[in-house]
């Protein structure tokens, strides 16, 4: 699907404009803590001209036979915020109690991203870092969450395919 971009768009979102738009998908997850799952996905990055990005996600748990949804997942939302020359910071959090400051560099079609901080609330599971790399692949987005959490070392965790939503 063709992009155009926005009149208004901040010099230093160049980097990342491709991202704008609502992006929908299946990913897979996994990891030593938990049973492999696959799911579904929607993703929307809005702007207003200034130097960030709107973030917000939602996901839910896909039966892998039938694709059909079992129950509602992830919530994220949070600020995409741009430097010059690609440096990025992204602030995030999430419905499970955690908050996140990211830190990267986006450029050629990519962003890739490391939590500098981790916060999270008394009843959130235990999670110390995350890393992130989202990719313009073939004009879908294609992202991966490494992630340590519950004891474990930094790891893969999930990965997905979104494809951008007409408006």
């Amino acid at each position: 699907m063709a992009f155009e971009l926005p009149e208004n768009l901040h010099p230093d979102a160049g980097p990342c404009a491709w991202m704008l738009g609502t992006w929908q998908g299946n990913g897979h997850g996994d990891y030593p803590t938990i049973d492999k799952f696959e799911f579904g996905q929607e993703l929307i990055f809005t702007h207003d001209g200034r130097p960030f990005f709107h973030y917000f996600a939602r996901s839910w748990i896909v039966d892998p036979e039938t694709g059909e949804k079992v129950r509602d997942a992830a919530l994220e939302t949070g600020f995409l915020r741009f430097r010059p020359e690609g440096e990025v910071e992204w602030v995030m959090t999430h419905n499970t109690g955690i908050i996140e400051v990211w830190y990267g560099k986006a450029e050629g079609g990519k962003l890739d991203i490391t939590t500098d901080a981790v916060g999270r609330t008394q009843t959130a599971k235990e999670y110390t870092a995350g890393k992130r790399l989202y990719g313009n692949v073939e004009g879908d987005l294609l992202y991966a969450f490494d992630m340590a959490a519950m004891g474990q070392a930094l790891q893969p965790h999930l990965w997905a395919r979104l494809k951008r939503v007409a408006k």
